[in-house]
């Protein structure tokens, strides 16, 4: 997928976000900010009879890297454990901390090799990185928010 393909899915799931909306009876519930530049997000969880994640929803708003990163990471987190979500997330972290050129594995990373672009980028890490750590931190059972500030 090329820049401006990838471009224009971020823009579409900025513009229409899949899975938004408070998720009624959700088993994890955790809220992630970013006090800098105001991204702001209510994560929702429901979980199946073996602790797998069977659905996930979102509120709240920010720039089109984090809602778009929402969007897709409610995508793909349906039928994942608490440990294929963290390592999902390393892989998802380790793409976009990585040097611009580096090539990373499209097909292991599935729809969120879309965030490539986001290497070129680095202030957006946080961006793309807030909804994840607040889901993580939701299936953690943290209290509080999480903060895109550590």
């Amino acid at each position: 997928m090329d820049r401006k393909e990838q471009e224009a899915l971020i823009i579409d799931h900025n513009r229409h976000p899949r899975n938004y909306g408070k998720l009624e009876g959700a088993d994890c519930r955790m809220i992630g900010f970013d006090p800098l530049c105001g991204d702001r997000y209510e994560i929702f969880l429901k979980l199946d009879s073996r602790g797998r994640i069977a659905l996930a929803k979102f509120t709240g708003d920010g720039c089109a890297v984090s809602k778009a990163a929402a969007s897709v990471m409610t995508e793909v987190l349906p039928g994942k454990s608490e440990t294929e979500a963290q390592e999902l997330f390393e892989s998802y972290r380790a793409l976009l901390t990585s040097e611009p050129d580096s090539p990373f594995d499209a097909e292991a990373l599935g729809p969120l090799a879309l965030f490539a672009g986001v290497r070129n980028f680095p202030i957006r890490i946080k961006c793309a990185t807030l909804p994840w750590r607040t889901a993580l931190g939701a299936l953690q059972g943290q209290d509080g928010e999480i903060s895109a500030v550590e």
